[in-house]
């Protein structure tokens, strides 16, 4: 879908930073303390500018609506029409592919957290916006500034917009039915559970198909709670490990727990609609889903039923999830790049950025330390667990440097389809983790 963002009002092509940094409204009296006397970079917006962006498709309504708001308040300030298109998760990484490959199209793409890591010769540099909003904002979260600077250098390749965590999303009346007052936070009484809630025909459920947000993040789940990675410290392939292995005969046990019918298919909607259904008791998911059972009176009482916490830890120090980022890219073909960086910066801003992340709920929790402080974290207790997501100390690639290679791997689903091999039966654990290996072997060496 497209959305075109007209011209109210004109205050000249030559607007800078600094008349976009003033803000105002209702969220004038937030909590969320901006540090003041910090000075937004000289970016002079082209005359004539005009942008383009693509970004993911909203899971809450609120998410596009309040972007789009965002998007025309930019115009209503510089006179810089914007265009916003707004394209399906599965659709995002291939159409960045072709902006990139080809040199043209959208200005700026918010894609997904590695994706200025694969990109990188084909980007401006943000360094001035990301330095800037990060001192304005009490500093950037542990994930933000991963996925933001470039491996091995203080240099911003990307403005990381927020992250969405995948906690265990679970019915307290069906955990409650089958003996525990929550879920065991251990894996072998985690298993246990889902064996219990299989035999009282409440069954969990987890997708492992090629789905960015749950795919990825269950089979990523499943390698680090057992101590096992792609790669290593030093990004060196290290699938073929006992670490790997324990995951994969965990899951081989695991799997047939799962609701009737399979998750091998299941793609990032799959489990929503079947928890919403009252056929998935348990499974991981981003606060959407919590949202929409809540907005909606025919599934209010399911969300009424619905709890959040960590995954198990396994052996991990902490939670073992990496947090789908949305991550904004100014790509070097844009004739316009002073007035797309001045757009980012501008969305970034408490005015706009606060109403934003209220709307989604947390969905895409906040990457700026100072945004701790917004309403939505006291709004409801269930969604507390959102609140640190983009402070987790896993990322996509874990436990090496983020880069063309792994967001590739990440791209190419080799976790994902090792994992699914396993729990459909077309590979035994130790078939399926050597030819994830080779396929790793493959990309890390490019």
């Amino acid at each position: 879908m497209a959305n075109i963002i007209t011209r109210r009002s004109i205050l000249g092509a030559g607007a800078g930073m600094a008349t976009l940094a003033a803000g105002g409204g209702a969220y004038a009296q937030s909590r969320v303390q901006a540090a003041s006397g910090v000075s937004a970079p000289n970016l002079p917006i082209e005359s004539g500018a005009t942008l383009r962006m693509l970004r993911p498709v909203r899971f809450v309504a609120p998410d596009e609506e309040v972007f789009r708001a965002n998007c025309a308040r930019f115009t209503q300030q510089t006179g810089v029409q914007v265009r916003v298109d707004f394209v399906g998760w599965e659709d995002i990484n291939q159409q960045t592919a072709v902006t990139a490959n080809t040199g043209a199209g959208p200005d700026v793409i918010i894609g997904f957290g590695d994706a200025p890591h694969i990109y990188v010769d084909k980007l401006v540099e943000v360094s001035d916006i990301a330095e800037y909003v990060g001192r304005k904002y009490g500093g950037w979260m542990f994930v933000g500034e991963k996925y933001g600077k470039r491996h091995g250098t203080n240099n911003w390749i990307g403005l990381p917009f927020g992250g969405t965590a995948g906690p265990l999303v679970w019915r307290k009346s069906a955990v409650n039915a089958v003996g525990y007052q929550t879920p065991p936070s251990d894996l072998p009484g985690f298993l246990e559970m889902c064996k219990k809630l299989r035999q009282a025909n409440k069954p969990a459920g987890f997708a492992l198909g090629n789905a960015v947000g749950d795919g990825n993040g269950f089979a990523n789940w499943l390698m680090w709670s057992h101590g096992a990675s792609i790669t290593d410290a030093e990004g060196a392939v290290s699938v073929n490990s006992p670490q790997t292995l324990a995951a994969l005969n965990y899951l081989k046990e695991l799997y047939p727990t799962f609701v009737d019918g399979g998750t091998i298919s299941w793609g990032d909607i799959s489990n929503n609609q079947a928890y919403a259904a009252n056929t998935l008791f348990v499974t991981s998911n981003g606060v959407s889903l919590y949202f929409a059972l809540k907005n909606d009176p025919a599934t209010r009482a399911i969300a009424d039923d619905t709890e959040h916490s960590v995954m198990p830890l396994g052996v991990a120090n902490s939670w073992p999830s990496a947090p789908l980022t949305l991550n904004a890219m100014v790509f070097k073909h844009s004739r316009f790049p002073n007035a797309a960086k001045a757009l980012l910066a501008f969305l970034m801003e408490q005015p706009q950025y606060e109403p934003w992340l209220d709307a989604n709920l947390g969905y895409w929790a906040h990457p700026l330390n100072a945004y701790k402080d917004s309403a939505v974290w006291t709004s409801d207790p269930k969604i507390a667990i959102f609140r640190d997501s983009m402070n987790n100390q896993f990322w996509n690639g874990y436990k090496g440097p983020i880069t063309v290679a792994s967001g590739q791997a990440n791209a190419e689903y080799v976790l994902v389809q090792m994992f699914a091999a396993v729990a459909s039966g077309q590979s035994t654990p130790e078939a399926a983790m050597r030819e994830a290996d080779r396929r790793a072997r493959r990309i890390f060496r490019r």
